[in-house]
């Protein structure tokens, strides 16, 4: 992925972030709405429910096709009353997904007819996160992943395939990750995330069927989630 892509991505977070903040700043709240007059706790716990919209960048393949659960379960740990860590245990589906019938890269007179990478996660991420006065927050952090099985499939309209048992995914990856949460209502979140891998998923791709000798995992993250109180 190049910098132009990565401060791209890291915009929309950030102006995603600003309107957030900036609709709940133009609305009017009384005094005793509790949901933003109760104390701010040191520690708080929740859960994570939503999707993965992902894409494995050194393959033949670009888009966002992939679709995937992102669950588990998220604590924070306030550190003032604007800062504050959070720390999650997630199971995290990625992969890859074709968009189409194409050409084999190795014999110009096959058509690929499907091709799907699937890789589950159990998933560990670690952000520092600003709030605003309405409990909006923006993070920033990074996330270790362990890979929990994964699957690769190719058809071809002549039964070519290959041998992907040879080209192993990695056990564990490390990737960096922006995120901007828009408190709805009471307990209740709306997230945005967007996650670029540091280290590569598979460092030995297949002849002709990739388009760098690296990997990576590329995915957004919609996401709901609920504070216990």
């Amino acid at each position: 992925m190049n910098k132009s892509s990565t401060f791209t991505a890291l915009r929309i977070i950030i102006t995603l972030f600003t309107v957030f903040s900036h609709s709940q700043s133009a609305a009017q709240f009384s005094d005793d709405a509790d949901v933003y007059t109760d104390k701010i706790k040191m520690i708080s716990v929740g859960a994570v429910l939503g999707a993965n919209f992902c894409q494995v960048d050194g393959d033949n393949y670009a888009g966002y096709h992939k679709v995937g659960l992102n669950a588990g379960g998220i604590g924070y740990l306030r550190l003032s009353k604007d800062w504050a860590l959070s720390f999650e245990l997630l199971y995290s589906q990625r992969g890859a997904k074709d968009n189409g019938v194409r050409y084999s890269p190795i014999d110009s007179a096959t058509l690929i007819t499907k091709y799907r990478i699937n890789t589950p996660y159990a998933e560990i991420p670690l952000m520092i996160n600003y709030f605003d006065k309405h409990k909006s927050h923006f993070g920033t952090g990074f996330s270790y992943s362990r890979l929990l099985n994964a699957t690769e499939l190719m058809e071809s309209d002549k039964g070519y395939s290959v041998d992907f048992s040879k080209y192993p995914f990695r056990n564990s990856t490390l990737d960096y990750v922006i995120s901007a949460q828009m408190h709805l209502w009471k307990g209740l979140f709306f997230n945005v995330r967007f996650q670029y891998g540091i280290t590569p998923m598979r460092s030995e791709t297949p002849v002709g069927m990739a388009r760098a000798d690296r990997q990576y995992n590329n995915l957004w993250s919609v996401r709901l989630m609920y504070m216990v109180r």
